[in-house]
């Protein structure tokens, strides 16, 4: 009853969106059931009561020509990396549709994601392998229905309705890509990718998740504060960064703890830390006492780390590391083991590629 409920209501926000007026809209739901926004009672209270709110709202749009892209009207994954394939799935169906038609008639496709960061990765993936003819007649908007919500459109719900009820603008969002000398992926993220001890954090809760009380998150950053440097030694990293015309801006030789880079600065990461506080993109923090880590640890829930000598951060279109020891990667709460035939290693951002709604700036 609940997806009933949650599929009709976003049906009938859609049928009355302001996205790409003059084109039949056609939208999908791709939803994990799983999802904290689904299964956490008082969440999905507030979401159902936005929800709600938001269709009252749409009232005041005329209705437009428009279908749901299925005739349930949502999809359900049902395994890591299921949302990709239902994606894949959707684009293979739009590449007919849009290469059979031309004009105002041609569809405008809308994904909407439901899940945490790992669907909207899935979905993301997929829409990055697609054909830029396919890209070009599609958006993203990706619900913060997880737990997180770091790679979401917004963290509540009623400004990402707002964004299909009200004007918005599509933008086009970069990509990161962890390249390695090994050959080993690329791997890529869609908000912030990372090596060093807050990756050993999100592997760690990836492998507990659901079998610790609690926030698990919150307990692994705890632990990673005393014990990290006794589970992964902490050797000197050599890091080159690089500007959009691969012009070198800085180099470093340092015992980091960490290094992250994100799509843009201003991002957060394991439920709204602010590691990217301001509008640099990159981050690297420094091996330290045990006592400072400790005092560190906190400022990063409102990006107090910046002010402190420990942390270094710049801007950076390119950044090539290598590292002394092996040291984990995440790439939006995915984890990969890099060792020494993967140095040196690289995360790079792609042009800009993936498309996306954003307010309209007044």
């Amino acid at each position: 009853m609940m997806f009933e409920e949650f599929s009709s209501l976003l049906s009938q926000i859609c049928s009355r969106s302001c996205l790409a007026i003059g084109r039949p809209l056609v939208w999908n739901i791709i939803a994990n059931p799983c999802a904290g926004g689904f299964t956490i009672r008082s969440r999905w209270k507030k979401h159902y009561s936005q929800l709600l709110e938001c269709v009252r709202k749409a009232e005041k749009n005329p209705m437009r020509e428009g279908r749901n892209g299925n005739a349930q009207g949502l999809f359900f994954t049902e395994a890591v990396g299921s949302a990709g394939e239902i994606t894949n799935t959707i684009i293979k169906d739009a590449e007919a549709s849009i290469g059979a038609m031309t004009g105002e008639k041609q569809p405008f496709y809308l994904i909407i994601c439901a899940g945490g960061d790992g669907t909207s990765r899935d979905i993301m993936t997929s829409i990055y392998y697609a054909s830029s003819k396919v890209r070009d007649n599609f958006a993203i908007l990706r619900l913060p229905m997880g737990t997180g919500n770091d790679g979401a459109d917004t963290w509540e719900l009623n400004d990402a309705l707002d964004l299909l009820i009200e004007p918005s603008t599509l933008v086009k969002q970069r990509v990161l890509q962890l390249k390695t000398a090994s050959n080993k992926g690329p791997f890529l993220a869609f908000n912030i990718l990372s090596v060093g001890a807050d990756a050993f954090v999100t592997h760690m809760t990836n492998k507990t998740k659901g079998k610790l009380p609690g926030d698990s998150y919150k307990i692994w950053v705890d632990i990673a504060a005393l014990f990290y440097d006794l589970i992964y030694k902490v050797g000197y990293m050599d890091v080159l960064a690089m500007d959009n015309e691969g012009k070198e801006i800085k180099r470093l030789k340092e015992k980091l703890l960490l290094l992250a880079v994100g799509e843009s600065g201003r991002r957060t990461y394991g439920s709204h830390k602010w590691i990217l506080p301001d509008e640099r993109n990159v981050c690297a923090i420094k091996q330290m006492p045990l006592f400072k880590k400790i005092a560190l640890k906190n400022t990063l829930n409102h990006g107090g780390h910046v002010d402190k000598p420990e942390a270094i951060l710049w801007n950076a279109m390119s950044v090539e590391f290598s590292a002394q020891y092996p040291l984990l990667a995440q790439m939006d709460g995915e984890t990969v083991l890099l060792k020494e035939g993967d140095f040196p290693a690289s995360i790079e951002l792609s042009n800009p590629i993936i498309p996306i709604l954003q307010k309209v700036k007044v």
